[in-house]
């Protein structure tokens, strides 16, 4: 990848993708492997009798070639026909068995990797749901959907083929090796050296093909977190003629992705010639030192010369499938090595043990002294101290970046204060439980985020048990009832992903409903009216005077309009609040809210 692409990826870029850790993984470790296979556990049955059947069938190739070679060797010395009939049977049945029994290994390892898949992404999910913002705040949709879909991918063929069929494999060659033992100690010598070289082999390609692949599905990550990034901003690349530069860049991601790719599979065919080819070597062996202990005597005849040879095909014959089983499992290693990074992932914080369940709070909120910093020595609030009563409503004011918004979230307990304290009805709230306090709160953000489905069940999402009856009434008591079922579909309208079909006012229409219905003690507005129009706007005011009434309720609005009745107003100035007061208070003081308003005045917006 050229520098200049590469510095025009990293500008794009506004997210974090973990580092890769190479130096300190092995090709493949057998904790890592261990804790894999661990996933096992409540399926130990089907694993235990899969292990038993990949072991009988490893044995019935090398089994199959003996009997036969045994049959041939007594119809050449007897010259009794009914070996013929007796061979025959006899090695049909076994291809039967065999048949069978190839039939369920794959099988039940098919249901087996299906299994364990199924509880890994379960348990992703489930941690994912269960990590802090600030993890979402620097890592790519894309790179998390990689976790989920190819990487445990990749460990699904790790079980289901890797595993299983290097048993079958190594258990092959290790029978045909005792039968070779005992046929011929003497030419079963000339493998030593041989396997020596294989282990050489594998041990120089290893480490090697372990890193490229791990180099290939970490490209395959930034690919995956580029294109979801350019989808969900397409609206911004073509408003903004930006199609010709994106394609650039992901041309580039894609061209490193390839690279990678391409550098793994050149090494690869290296290996794979190299292990055939030292197969090969042992055969032309096997014929000149056979051919010399038959003619020069020593007890060596030609049969046992061709079973040897025979065996020695079933020996070397899954050397090159173990070798491409061992680059799935560099792959599923890197995978799992991957997956379980996501897993060991530790929220920022976590609920101390024996944090208190609030029931039913009032909604008396106080900041003591708050400091807060996304990043080490960056504050975004510095010594924030302020105090509300149970019903009241406070505005947040102050120009972009000024800290209204980082405040919200700490109410919200997205984030723990840096320093200092943050009360709710008295209560620290870092030993309040996190979902108790979650239930008693509504939200109504900015970026107003509606999931696929329809109206109806975006509602209800805020209280998955409400009645549909419920659900509408909300949206009555909203003054809203006529625009929701003036949709194309009423309340059965579709929302395509991220909101799509509505209109902006739209979708802040199905938010506010979803707050009403939520029934909370404690009300956070974050833009709340930044998206609707003027007409709408009057509409739902008076809704959402009865919808803060009694509740205490935190207002952040550029528009002056929606906050002009709040009990107390805040104006924040880079993270320090600088004003606070009523509207009418501010107002008199001439100072940065009365700047403001003035603004807004001139544009109308009062």
């Amino acid at each position: 990848m050229s520098q200049a692409s590469q510095g025009k990826i990293n500008n794009l870029s506004l997210t974090h993708v973990e580092k890769r850790k190479d130096a300190k993984q092995k090709p493949l470790d057998m904790k890592l492997m261990k804790r894999l296979f661990g996933y096992t556990s409540p399926y130990r049955k089907k694993c235990n009798l899969l292990i038993v059947m990949t072991l009988l069938r490893s044995f019935m190739k090398p089994g199959m070639v003996f009997w036969m070679a045994y049959v041939l060797n007594k119809l050449s010395m007897t010259g009794d026909s009914s070996w013929a009939w007796t061979g025959g049977i006899v090695f049909f049945a076994l291809m039967v068995f065999r048949g069978v029994l190839f039939h369920f290994r794959k099988r039940w390892a098919d249901e087996l990797g299906e299994a364990v898949v199924y509880d890994l992404r379960k348990q992703i999910f489930a941690h994912l749901q269960d990590l802090t913002m600030s993890y979402f705040d620097k890592t790519k949709v894309g790179w998390i959907i990689s976790r989920v879909n190819s990487d445990t991918e990749n460990l699904r063929r790790g079980i289901q083929e890797s595993f299983f069929v290097t048993i079958v494999m190594g258990g092959q060659m290790l029978f045909a090796a005792i039968a070779m033992l005992f046929i011929s100690p003497k030419m079963f010598l000339l493998l030593l050296p041989l396997a020596l070289v294989l282990i050489g082999i594998t041990y120089f390609f290893r480490t090697r093909l372990s890193s490229l692949w791990r180099s290939v599905q970490d490209s395959f990550s930034r690919v995956t977190a580029t294109l979801a990034e350019s989808i969900a901003g397409i609206r911004i690349t073509q408003g903004f003629v930006r199609q010709d530069v994106n394609a650039e860049i992901f041309s580039d991601l894609v061209s490193d992705h390839a690279t990678y790719h391409l550098q793994a599979e050149r090494m690869a065919g290296i290996y794979f010639p190299m292990l055939n080819l030292n197969s090969q070597l042992f055969r032309a062996l096997l014929v000149m030192v056979g051919g010399y202990m038959i003619f020069e005597g020593g007890g060596t005849n030609i049969s046992e010369v061709l079973l040897f040879i025979f065996l020695s095909d079933q020996f070397f014959a899954p050397i090159d499938a173990i070798g491409r089983q061992y680059n799935t499992a560099l792959t599923a290693m890197a995978g799992a090595e991957r997956v379980f990074n996501l897993l060991d992932r530790e929220p920022d914080f976590v609920d101390a043990d024996g944090a208190l369940k609030i029931g039913d709070i009032k909604g008396d909120v106080e900041f003591r002294n708050l400091d807060f910093s996304y990043i080490e020595d960056k504050p975004v609030l510095k010594k924030i101290s302020f105090k509300v009563s149970a019903g009241q409503t406070v505005a947040l004011v102050g120009h972009t970046g000024s800290g209204k918004t980082t405040t919200i979230s700490l109410v919200s307990k997205f984030y723990l204060p840096t320093a200092g304290e943050l009360f709710i009805d008295g209560h620290e709230i870092r030993a309040i439980d996190s979902a108790s306090l979650h239930e008693q709160m509504g939200i109504v953000l900015q970026n107003n985020f509606l999931f696929k489905g329809s109206v109806m069940e975006n509602i209800r999402s805020a209280r998955p048990e409400a009645s549909d009856e419920e659900v509408m009434k909300s949206a009555k008591d909203l003054d809203v009832l006529d625009l929701i079922q003036g949709m194309s579909d009423g309340f059965e309208t579709q929302v395509g992903e991220g909101g799509g079909n509505l209109s902006l006012g739209q979708r802040q229409i199905v938010c506010f409903a979803r707050a009403m219905l939520a029934d909370p003690k404690i009300m956070v507005l974050d833009e709340a009216t930044s998206s609707v129009d003027s007409m709408t706007e009057r509409r739902i005011q008076v809704a959402l005077e009865k919808l803060l009434e009694g509740r205490t309720s935190f207002v952040v609005a550029h528009r002056l309009s929606t906050i002009k009745d709040a009990d107390l107003v805040l104006v924040f100035s880079e993270g320090e609040i600088v004003e606070r007061g009523t509207h009418e208070e501010l107002l008199v003081q001439r100072g940065t809210y009365a700047g403001l308003y003035r603004q807004f005045a001139v544009a109308g917006e009062v």
